[in-house]
């Protein structure tokens, strides 16, 4: 399975990015998709995940900002961040899950840098 990032980049503080990944390959249904990002210095951590079938999870630190939403149909994934915060600053990844295969998957990475 490979999956596709793009919509990192660099913004201001209290500014907003759509992050967007697809993913393809699997022969079987992909059943979570979502966003993980890694700060400098620090452990890669959760942002967003959906399930099919289920209400998104959220990290604490991004929960009333950031919304996640998918298409399955296209196995598409999209992360809207608003009112981002230096904090914020991190490599988004990319992830999915899929149960036939009882396996994880990540994207390559996408840079989202927030200035103050």
């Amino acid at each position: 399975v490979q999956l596709q990032a793009s919509g990192g980049g660099l913004v201001q503080a209290g500014g907003s990015l759509r992050l967007s990944c697809a993913a393809s390959g699997s022969p079987f249904s992909i059943n979570v998709m979502g966003w993980y990002r890694q700060a400098p210095g620090k452990e890669r951590e959760i942002v967003a995940i959906i399930r099919s079938g289920s209400i998104p999870n959220y990290g604490d630190s991004v929960k009333g900002r950031f919304t996640i939403s998918r298409d399955g149909a296209k196995n598409m994934v999209y992360l809207e961040m608003n009112n981002l915060k230096p904090e914020d600053t991190a490599v988004y990844y990319c992830y999915c899950y899929v149960e036939r295969r009882l396996s994880g998957y990540w994207g390559q990475g996408t840079l989202v840098t927030v200035s103050s």
